[in-house]
């Protein structure tokens, strides 16, 4: 892919489009002024020596001059526009117009209409916010607009995008306003490294899932679990040796029935041997600081709302390899 972000193909880009404009002025000029050519001895008689059904000639008349003009008007206008705006190559034209500056100058103009709007909800509290209908019912409108593609419509998220509405599981850093907040701005990045060469072979690996499994009260072999115990102290330094994690570096807690990227042996096994990275984008750059603290207020209310055992009837539990929002694991 690399072969055509070089500096080559602008260059290429704008030879092929001069060379265009200049075979259609070209085409021009010798459509207007090319001649049928006579024989000597031969008298002209205007036309091209083309007969059809015996009779029927064509004639050598010049284009007519509306046509002509419309042309030459054509390419002119071409190559003024190529000269103002972009369109040769990497050139930027005269007036340095972008779609992305137009964009920016679009948004800039709606925050500045919206800003009224959000300028009462500035000075409230967030955990007020979360009970405040207006603020939640456009929060809620910013969150399917740009949150519920990943987190879904109901927040409830899917396999390796994070189930918001959990009261308390699943959760890398404190539940709260402060949370919300930071990872909705700067976003996340969830790492688990791979630990295969640490952990040892496929039956290593193996063990130590199903003590992982043990730990949140899933189905496991018993004897592979009383293995893995050992082996796990090469996690513990993350999860803690207990296998709460530890929120202060976004380590999930292996001891709930939350998980993010699949339950079972096999989907701990993998990420244990391969590692497993996820990442929040940061959303800075589409919301002013007042409209991140209504989105918080709405995801919020998401988890107040729900009780705690309504956590993880999506069905997944969240594997460890945390999304980076709220609610992520990254066993």
């Amino acid at each position: 892919m690399s072969d055509f972000t070089n500096g080559f193909w602008p260059l290429y880009v704008a030879i092929i489009s001069l060379v265009s404009i200049a075979a259609c002025a070209l085409l021009l000029w010798v459509a207007g002024s090319a001649k049928v050519s006579v024989k000597a001895g031969q008298v002209s008689d205007n036309t091209t020596g083309h007969v059809w059904d015996e009779d029927l000639r064509e004639l050598n008349n010049p284009l007519p001059r509306w046509w002509m003009w419309l042309f030459i008007i054509t390419v002119v206008f071409s190559l003024a526009y190529l000269a103002i705006f972009p369109g040769l190559g990497s050139f930027q034209g005269l007036l340095k117009w972008s779609t992305e500056s137009e964009h920016q100058q679009d948004v800039t103009r709606v925050r500045d209409q919206v800003a009224p709007l959000y300028a009462e909800f500035s000075a409230q509290p967030i955990e007020a916010l979360a009970k405040d209908p207006r603020a939640l019912a456009i929060g809620e409108r910013q969150f399917m607009n740009n949150c519920s593609q990943c987190h879904g419509s109901d927040g409830r998220g899917s396999q390796s995008y994070p189930n918001l509405t959990n009261s308390n599981a699943g959760w890398l850093g404190e539940r709260g306003a402060e949370h919300i907040v930071q990872t909705v701005t700067n976003g996340r990045m969830g790492v688990m490294p791979p630990m295969g060469a640490v952990i040892g072979g496929e039956v290593e690996i193996s063990e130590v899932a199903h003590y992982v499994l043990s730990l949140s009260g899933s189905p496991y072999n018993e004897l592979k679990a009383v293995n893995g115990k050992k082996k796990f102290a090469a996690c513990a330094a993350c999860h803690g040796v207990d296998g709460k994690g530890n929120k202060a570096i976004g380590a999930p807690n292996l001891t709930d029935d939350y998980w993010l990227h699949g339950r079972g042996e096999a989907a701990i096994a993998s990420i244990v041997k391969t590692g497993k990275s996820n990442v929040m984008p940061a959303q800075a750059s589409k919301f002013t600081p007042d409209q991140i603290r209504v989105v918080a207020a709405y995801v919020l209310s998401l988890s107040a709302t729900q009780h705690s055992d309504d956590d993880g009837k999506t069905g997944e539990k969240h594997d460890k390899g945390d999304k980076g929002d709220k609610g992520e694991k990254g066993r």
